[in-house]
C-alpha cells in the first residue's frame, strides 16, 4: 500500500477526522448519488439490512460536522469487501482509503477486496490476483476473527 506524497501533506494537516457507521445512510446515499449508478433502491435496502445485521459498514471522513467522503463495505471475518466510495470535499475519499487501510492492518485483516481495478486504486498500490489466489486469500480471511468496529 502506498499513497501520493501530495496526500501525505493533507494527512499531516489533520483536516479530516474519521469514524465508522456515524452516518451509514449518508455514505450509502453518497455512493449511489451519481449520474449513473449500480446501487439501485433494492440494493440500498439490502445494504441497510446487512448494516442492521452487523455485516455492512461505512468508513467516513469528516470536516467538522460535514461528511467529506466515505467507503461502503462488507466485513466477513478478516475480509473487507469495498463496495463503493465517494467524496463531497476534495481528498475526502483518499483520506478515507488511507485511514481504512491503516485500520485494517492494525486489526489484522488479511484481505481488502476493492473488486475492480482502476487508475485511482492503482495509485494506492492495489493489485489484481488470479482466481485461485483470490479463493485461497478469501478462505483464509473469512476464517479469521477480526474486529472492525471498535472505537477509533
Amino acid at each position: 500500500f502506498r499513497y501520493p506524497k501530495s496526500l501525505r501533506r493533507v494527512l499531516n494537516q489533520e483536516r479530516f477526522s474519521v469514524s465508522i457507521n456515524r452516518d451509514f445512510l449518508g455514505v450509502m446515499t453518497g455512493c449511489a448519488d451519481r449520474e449513473t449508478t449500480w446501487i439501485s433502491p433494492e440494493l440500498k435496502e439490502i445494504y441497510w439490512q446487512f448494516y442492521k445485521a452487523g455485516w455492512a459498514y461505512s468508513f467516513e471522513t469528516w470536516q467538522g460536522n460535514q461528511l467529506a467522503g466515505g467507503i461502503l463495505g462488507i466485513v466477513i471475518g478478516g475480509a473487507f469487501i469495498g463496495e463503493s466510495m465517494f467524496y463531497r470535499i476534495p481528498e475526502g475519499s483518499k483520506v478515507a482509503m488511507v485511514k481504512l487501510v491503516e485500520r485494517l492492518r492494525h486489526r489484522n485483516f488479511l484481505l481488502f477486496d476493492a473488486q475492480m481495478m482502476n487508475s485511482h486504486l492503482e495509485r494506492f498500490g492495489a493489485c489484481t490476483v488470479n482466481e485461485q489466489e483470490y479463493s485461497l486469500l478469501l478462505q483464509k480471511a473469512i476464517a479469521q476473527t477480526c474486529s472492525f468496529d471498535e472505537p477509533i
